[in-house]
């Protein structure tokens, strides 16, 4: 299924080198969730989006939000549902199923704060609620991965959802009843399916374990690559008493490692330990093959390196040499190719609240800015949060992108046609 170009006004600012439409023309405030998953649906036929009640503030627990489709074919916008499971970075978690009518996404109940996952029906309106909640939902669209989402402030806002500060748990030390939560989408069960204890346990020796006694330790990012085989999963840490605005971005204290490991938790490895985050550095996902991760890594110089490792931590080195890293690099599913966006102070950004979409070309080691567009708020200097990162992700085709921009005054969701660009 292809998009209907008619459909949409096209975006024409900085003589883009692909054909941009605007996918999100209602009332604004719309934005897909992150790079590595897809807002397109299986088919191809539509569009998910999570549209923010406001954008000048950060939402307070029990304010909602919408879950949007946008028809591909026709234009036609829908709200479909609404949640309390939100903020301001990764919306509700929203992806999609198995197939195009189901959709999966987070929400809260104010009655008694709990948080949980939704499977939705969007065509017949069919909803359930599922035991765990949502960051990652597998290939196949039938199991979804998390951590415990009202957490995720513990380290970094805006990528988990809102309870009153008095219900945020805090994992001090390495608890056995908290780590990586597996759910079944068709049943709604939950299992744990490792610890925060176990993880470390079969990678540190017992000195080492000594190190997290008095730390906070909790889980982020977690995401199977797209064979659905592996999974890889962001362990953070920080001194205990540290507190719930601590933000991960703003300081020394904090440490964090990328695990990853077989889906029944065999091959467990450290594959970017801590020690390699000093430098700096961001974005951590899988590459196409399925075998290495990606990521951007900090030099003694300044800027950004586009890395890769094995997933058993063998193999750390460059992607490429030539091209300076940024933003959220995702590479096409079909391989040999990557797309990638820039914050509004990384090197290749515009200086004036513009930023590029950069197209790779992983064997000829060379990168064109494709696309150029606002994204900078007016909120985002005084709440970093409320920034919009334009998470540049592909469809399953490897045809459209997808990302997110700051236009008329507004969060816009974009799809471009990379059908016939060549670098």
């Amino acid at each position: 299924m292809s998009l209907n170009p008619k459909a949409f006004p096209q975006y024409k600012e900085f003589n883009p080198d692909v054909p941009v439409y605007c996918v999100s023309n209602g009332n604004g405030g719309v934005f897909h969730r992150f790079f590595d998953t897809s807002p397109f649906s299986p088919t191809g036929r539509y569009i998910a989006g999570f549209r923010m009640p406001f954008e000048d503030r950060l939402p307070l627990p029990g304010e909602k939000g919408e879950i949007v489709v946008v028809d591909l074919q026709t234009g036609e916008e829908k709200t479909v549902d609404s949640t309390c499971g939100w903020e301001p970075q990764l919306g509700a978690n929203l992806q999609w199923g198995a197939d195009d009518s189901i959709l999966i996404f987070n929400d809260v109940d104010p009655a008694d704060w709990s948080e949980f996952g939704v499977k939705l029906n969007w065509k017949t309106g069919e909803r359930k609620r599922l035991e765990g909640t949502v960051y990652k939902v597998s290939p196949d669209g039938k199991k979804a991965l998390s951590a415990k989402l009202s957490c995720m402030r513990r380290t970094q806002h805006g990528y988990g959802v809102m309870l009153p500060p008095e219900r945020v748990q805090n994992n001090l030390g390495l608890r056995d009843d908290e780590g990586l939560w597996l759910t079944d989408i068709d049943s709604g069960k939950k299992t744990l399916l490792i610890s925060i204890k176990e993880v470390f346990e079969r990678t540190c020796t017992k000195k080492e374990l000594e190190f997290y006694k008095d730390r906070e330790v909790y889980l982020f990012h977690s995401k199977w690559n797209n064979q659905g085989t592996k999974i890889m999963f962001s362990v953070r840490n920080y001194p205990q008493n540290a507190g719930i605005e601590y933000d991960a971005i703003c300081g020394k204290p904090l440490r964090f490692d990328v695990f990853t490991m077989n889906n029944d938790c065999s091959e467990l490895y450290n594959a970017i330990p801590d020690i390699h985050w000093e430098r700096g550095g961001h974005h951590t996902t899988w590459l196409a093959d399925g075998q290495r991760l990606s990521f951007n890594l900090g030099n003694l110089n300044g800027g950004m390196h586009l890395m890769q490792v094995k997933y058993d931590g063998s193999g750390l080195k460059l992607l490429t040499r030539n091209t300076p890293g940024s933003g959220h690099p995702s590479e096409n599913p079909n391989c040999g190719t990557m797309v990638t966006d820039s914050y509004v102070r990384e090197v290749v950004a515009k200086g004036d609240g513009t930023t590029p979409i950069r197209f790779i070309d992983l064997a000829q080691d060379k990168a064109k800015d494709i696309i150029r567009i606002q994204t900078e708020t007016p909120y985002e200097k005084q709440i970093s949060c409320l920034r919009v990162d334009p998470h540049v992700a592909w469809d399953k085709s490897g045809r459209y992108i997808a990302f997110n921009a700051f236009t008329g005054g507004t969060r816009r969701l974009f799809v471009a046609d990379m059908k016939d660009f060549k670098i």
